[in-house]
């Protein structure tokens, strides 16, 4: 590959505006021992802006008082097994969005939870979910109305998150019986059609695949007893909100209901009216941060001319301290290039974009996750949701579209109370929209400092040695590179976006506008010719569920549920004592009316309490 030419030369500057940004700088280094170039943004200096009209008031917020160290899930009223499970995977106190979040879901009432993204959302609605369904081993399974059918629904935006959620349930479910079964497109039809036909309790999928199996009367819902919308506000974005509709409607009304999103703007608020009985609004936000981006996340923004952009970000990555990497793009194009160029530099290089079958997407991800990469290139649509603890760095390579997309993206880093740095890149062009975005976070830069590979500030600010050439040395290409990560082939049709479709903003860079270009270099060819056709016409459907009515009787008249300490086999689920009693306080706005409604779900649990039984 030939490599367009980026050595752009930094211009002599002789104005006001280079005079005031020294004296910036100046002041800065006079107030903090560590010598910053004003694009480094002050985290202590950020001025959060004015809440949505249509933001919603939580009913229960999280302030801080409770001290969640000394607390273990066992103390809210999580089972023995999941509990081990958990501890084996080293997790062992709740985060404050499971610790508020699992008394009113235990308890059956219908939630909206609201944490930044990488705080522990998926075990909030993950436990619950777990605690309610019934496996085939279980007392009162062969009980229910619909036995072998589907007890729960989760609903997620993009594959990469349903396949990331999906993981987390099962690891939480180590100890059970319960089946878990992964629906989403870009693969083949039979496996998931073959995982539904052996019996599934969760079903975890994307809205597109769901209808298609729905329709195709593989996937029935009348025995849905919870569902799940995670990532609501990135669903809507997407243009999903027809699709999620067409599922909630197929599923029986007194369903329990439980809705997590990073943000609540109007159209959330008014989905969860809809389909919500009285539901119980849960912010958790650490009350000493008051900013919507993460405080541990080290942000800095320049100005960088489109022909310097690889330049920089070459040195970029061979920062002192630098990890997994994730660099962001606004096209599959430009993804696709720069994934190129930095794997011509001699970096390890994985990409993540549209264009890619699913099991190339799959075939990168693991190769980040497993270390062979520790650089992705991704569109947005692509790494919605990707969670990976330990990123220590995110590169805006391209402005984001908007203050929303800008926090999905930096959100990849400092997660799980690790820190993290997010460089932003603005060019000329798109100094306005950084100024929108700038203004609505309270970042207070709303003119970038202009920025090329040889700028001094560049090296200090994020401590890149100093000789750093555009190219990694020989002797530090240790890791074994994407080609060392087996590529499967998944089956199913050419790749296409999640985002296609409906007017999201992001679907309409994410991915092509038909399957017959994808599945460029690796993607994996399938032999189905349905393909994901996910975004079909959607009207006057009358397959899938005739009972949807079926399981409206409640929950009262499923059978009960012991775990106690050692019952890891296969357990008979007799002798059990105890009756289910509240797991935590009752959430304020649920009250007895939404009892009435839906009768909750009478429960026997052992359950270890701190100091002993």
């Amino acid at each position: 590959m030939t490599t367009t030419s980026t050595e752009a030369i930094e211009p002599t500057h002789d104005n006001d505006a280079t005079t005031q940004s020294e004296a910036t700088t100046q002041a800065s280094a006079q107030a903090s021992s560590v010598e910053y170039s004003a694009g480094v943004v002050r985290l202590g200096n950020i001025k959060p802006a004015a809440p949505e009209v249509e933001e919603a008031t939580p009913d229960i917020t999280d302030k801080g008082g409770e001290n969640l160290e000394q607390k273990s899930f066992a103390d809210f009223g999580v089972t023995d097994p999941i509990v081990d499970a958990l501890d084996d995977k080293g997790i062992t106190h709740p985060f404050p969005i499971q610790a508020l979040t699992l008394g009113p879901a235990l308890d059956r009432h219908d939630i909206i939870g609201q944490a930044k993204t990488g705080t522990g959302k998926t075990l909030g609605f993950g436990i619950p979910v777990l605690e309610d369904v019934i496996a085939p081993d279980e007392e009162g399974y062969e009980d229910l109305l619909n036995p072998n059918q589907p007890q729960a629904l989760i609903i997620l935006p993009t594959r990469e998150l349903t396949k990331q959620v999906a993981q987390d349930l099962r690891d939480a479910a180590k100890y059970l019986s319960t089946r878990i079964v992964e629906i989403y497109g870009g693969v083949a039809f039979e496996p998931q059609i073959e995982a539904l036909e052996r019996g599934a309790d969760i079903v975890v999928g994307t809205p597109g695949r769901l209808i298609d199996l729905l329709r195709k009367g593989h996937l029935h819902l009348s025995g849905v007893e919870t569902v799940v919308l995670d990532e609501a506000d990135e669903m809507l974005d997407l243009g999903f909100l027809p699709d999620v509709e067409t599922l909630l409607a197929r599923v029986p009304e007194n369903r329990h209901t439980m809705l997590f999103s990073a943000t609540m703007p109007g159209p959330v608020v008014a989905l969860a009216r809809r389909f919500m009985v009285q539901p119980t609004h849960i912010r958790a936000q650490d009350p000493d941060d008051q900013n919507q981006t993460v405080n541990t996340v080290k942000q800095v923004i320049y100005r960088v001319h489109a022909m310097n952009k690889v330049e920089v970000v070459a040195r970029i990555l061979q920062a002192e301290g630098r990890g997994r990497t994730i660099i962001f793009c606004r096209t599959k194009r430009t993804a696709a290039r720069l994934g190129e160029d930095l794997t011509d530099r001699g970096f390890a290089v994985g990409s993540l974009h549209g264009d890619l079958g699913q099991g190339a997407r799959e075939q990168a991800l693991r190769a980040f996750r497993n270390g062979k990469v520790d650089v992705l290139v991704a569109t947005d649509v692509a790494a919605r949701g990707i969670d990976v603890d330990d990123v220590t760095h995110v590169i805006n390579y391209q402005c984001p579209e908007d203050e929303k997309i800008y926090i999905h993206r930096i959100g990849r880093t400092g997660r799980a109370g690790n820190s993290g740095t997010a460089v932003t890149f603005v060019d000329w062009d798109d100094t306005p929209r950084w100024s929108l975005i700038s203004k609505a976070l309270g970042l207070g830069v709303p003119d970038p400092l202009e920025t090329y590979h040889t700028s001094p500030h560049l090296f200090t600010d994020l401590n890149i040695p100093e000789g750093t050439t555009g190219r990694l040395p020989r002797a530090k290409r240790t890791r074994a590179g994407l080609d060392a990560e087996v590529l499967e082939d998944l089956g199913g049709s050419a790749p296409r976006s999640e985002g296609r479709g409906r007017g999201g903003r992001s679907g309409s860079r994410g991915g092509s506008r038909s399957g017959s270009r994808g599945g460029r270099g690796r993607s994996a060819r399938g032999a189905s010719s349905e393909g994901s056709r996910s975004r079909g016409s959607r009207r006057g459907s009358q397959d899938g569920d005739r009972t949807l009515n079926a399981g409206k009787g409640g929950r009262s008249d499923r059978g009960t549920r012991g775990r106690g300490r050692g019952e890891h086999s296969p357990r008979s689920g007799s002798g059990n004592g105890g009756a289910a009693g509240s797991a935590g306080s009752s959430p304020a706005g649920s009250g007895s009316a939404a009892g009435s409604e839906r009768a909750p779900r009478a429960r026997k649990r052992i359950r270890r309490h701190k100091g002993g039984e």
